[in-house]
């Protein structure tokens, strides 16, 4: 599955979360014990909103990201894309005055310099050209407009290792099949993120893309990772 490519790693993922779309924000909650909450309001702090700013909340699934950073400064303007229609209407369930628009992440509907903030839950390791997701991040915010990223990382040897793979490929896949009714969606999972990006890997395919000021912080014993990065103000 995490070996697809290009259009059929698309229409694979499309397919994962239109399945899964009911019972995302739940199985989220589950798989993390809940310290996502906490991991998207430390994404938002880090897009340093202010009255009055665009934040694009890309790959937003159902717009946790987006809720949140509408929590933290109600006056910010806020946007939520995804190209998956059926995340997009839970989406639209929980917060019916948010505007969502359909939007593949490698080539956003979006003029040059647009956002003042783009940041992303769970999108880059599904994407089907990473450098074109930096660059097209990139291209949409304004001169010293920020990223910030959460997604999961590869984790590196250590004591917590085997019960990490457990919680990987037991646990998930047994809680999608009871939550959901998909276990193989909750197979993909692990497998996209243990074939995605070391976090310093990832900080410097930013660096490449032209962000400066990059850095990270691991989370959750290392499967989790916050990226942030700042498009440079020449």
């Amino acid at each position: 599955m995490s070996q697809l490519t290009g259009k059929d790693r698309e229409r694979y993922v499309r397919g994962v979360f239109t399945r899964i779309a009911p019972h995302y924000d739940l199985m989220n909650r589950l798989m993390t014990a809940g310290q996502d909450i906490a991991w998207r309001r430390e994404t938002i702090r880090r897009a340093q909103l202010t009255p009055g700013s665009r934040l694009l909340d890309l790959g937003a699934g159902t717009g946790d990201l987006a809720r949140e950073a509408l929590r933290q400064e109600p006056g910010a303007k806020v946007t939520a894309a995804d190209f998956t229609l059926g995340m997009m209407l839970e989406g639209r369930e929980r917060s019916s005055d948010l505007p969502f628009v359909q939007a593949n992440a490698l080539q956003t509907p979006f003029a040059d310099g647009t956002f003042d903030a783009v940041v992303s839950g769970y999108l880059m390791r599904n994407v089907g050209d990473l450098d074109q997701a930096i660059r097209e991040q990139y291209r949409i915010l304004k001169p010293g407009g920020r990223v910030v990223i959460l997604d999961t990382t590869v984790p590196t040897r250590n004591l917590l290792s085997p019960f990490i793979w457990i919680h990987l490929h037991l646990v998930i896949p047994l809680l999608g099949r009871i939550i959901s009714g998909s276990a193989d969606a909750y197979l993909y999972l692990p497998e996209s993120t243990e074939h995605f990006l070391l976090a310093e890997e990832l900080a410097r395919r930013l660096s490449e893309g032209g962000f400066v000021r990059v850095g990270f912080r691991r989370l959750m014993a290392g499967t989790m990772a916050i990226h942030w990065g700042q498009k440079s103000e020449e």
